[in-house]
């Protein structure tokens, strides 16, 4: 540590951690998910940006929460959740229809099947746009909250790391299959089912694109709708932008946070029920991360620690 301002500095001691962390990860990931060109990439831009400058180096070890959240995530495919407990197909489907069920034409239809038979290509558009920012608004807030307040990028960085845990542990407890696989599987249960663009490909086919084909061929397990942690995300950025006063800027998180809910019922990727399960998760998540801040003199002499490393 450098006594000056206490960020990492280049010694032979770090550049030795970072090479074994380097190969550790790449070894780790080749044992449990196979080799992926997306792993050597995320290595490549960690050791790039940790050695080109103390500014990209203070950037790249903030960053490094969202680089463990990433990992963790991708490492699930090693261990599906459908090999735990019980996946819900049926049972979901028919509340989901008790609660938020629509007459269509004498039938009584889900949201999600309303929209299917109702879709319009203008709203494809839109709501694609809208379901691609579900992780470049959450990053490009943080680095902007990187550059202008560390202690807030911190707070949200783990805030949202934090959220993902409780949805992974639902996630596991919880099985859940997504709207989208019942329209094509029916009610029965289908192990290692690969990941579906579902509505989202009239997005993909209208700009004659692969877009969110390639998204989805990469999903850590298609048995993970419930919560919809893409509706806890935006809710994230909404309290912090809030918490911070960026002013109109909070008019279009909002507007995106809206249209990523409506999106994912309308692309059939999620119920109705799991966009509220998310909405709560997100807000679970946001209270215990405050109350943690409270009462956590540990945890808040590790925000401390961090924030003087990325200073």
């Amino acid at each position: 540590m450098n006594n000056a301002n206490n960020s990492v500095t280049i010694t032979s001691k770090n550049i030795i951690i970072v090479t074994l962390l380097s190969i550790a990860y790449l070894l780790l990931s080749r044992f449990l998910i196979g080799y992926n060109s997306s792993q050597l990439v995320l290595v490549g831009i960690f050791n790039i940006l940790f050695y080109a400058s103390v500014i990209t180096r203070k950037f790249i070890l903030g960053f490094t929460i969202f680089i463990v959240y990433w990992a963790i995530f991708d490492y699930m495919k090693a261990f599906p959740n459908y090999n735990f407990n019980k996946v819900h197909i049926g049972d979901l489907y028919n509340l989901e229809k008790h609660l938020f069920g629509i007459h269509d034409n004498g039938i009584l239809v889900t949201p999600n099947e309303y929209w299917k038979l109702h879709s319009k290509t203008w709203i494809d558009v839109i709501t694609g746009i809208f379901y691609l920012c579900w992780i470049p608004v959450p990053l490009g807030f943080a680095a902007y909250m990187f550059f202008k307040n560390r202690r807030q990028f911190l707070y949200f960085s783990l805030t949202f790391v934090l959220v993902n845990l409780l949805g992974f542990v639902v996630y596991y407890t919880f099985p859940a299959a997504p709207p989208w696989y019942i329209q094509e599987h029916g009610f029965a249960f289908t192990p290692l089912t690969a990941g579906n663009t579902a509505g989202l490909a009239r997005f993909d086919a209208y700009f004659h694109a692969g877009i969110f084909k390639s998204i989805y061929t990469k999903g850590s397990n298609v048995f993970a709708a419930m919560p919809s942690l893409h509706s806890s995300y935006p809710v994230i950025v909404v309290y912090y932008a809030i918490k911070n006063r960026l002013g109109l800027v909070n008019v279009i998180f909002v507007t995106v946070m809206l249209g990523i809910w409506f999106t994912a019922v309308y692309a059939s990727h999620h119920y109705v029920l799991d966009v509220l399960a998310g909405i709560s998760t997100a807000v679970l998540g946001i209270y215990l991360f405050n109350q943690l801040i409270k009462r956590s003199k540990v945890f808040q002499g590790f925000i401390d620690r961090y924030e003087q490393v990325i200073q």
